[in-house]
């Protein structure tokens, strides 16, 4: 039998086009975005921010995902998205 509670375990970096936010979390073992922190993920305004406030969580690299707008706004398929490992 499976557990119901999930292990995150991969930390993610969120960009969407013409956003000046970038939402910072990790990526649990069903593939849920979840926060660092239990209840929320942390939003930043830069992507140097973004790897900063990993490196102040012992997280030295992290999925850097590029959504575009349309991906935001119709759920485009997770195919569709560039995703490439960065180091923190």
């Amino acid at each position: 039998m499976q557990s119901s509670s999930t292990t995150c375990s991969k930390a993610m970096i969120i960009a969407v086009a013409n956003s000046n936010d970038y939402l910072v979390g990790v990526v649990d073992s069903n593939n849920n975005f979840c926060g660092l922190n239990p209840g929320s993920a942390e939003v930043v305004g830069s992507i140097v921010e973004a790897k900063a406030y990993l490196r102040g969580n012992n997280i030295f690299s992290a999925m850097l995902e590029l959504d575009s707008d349309y991906d935001e706004m119709c759920g485009g398929s997770n195919s569709s998205r560039h995703r490439q490992r960065i180091l923190c």
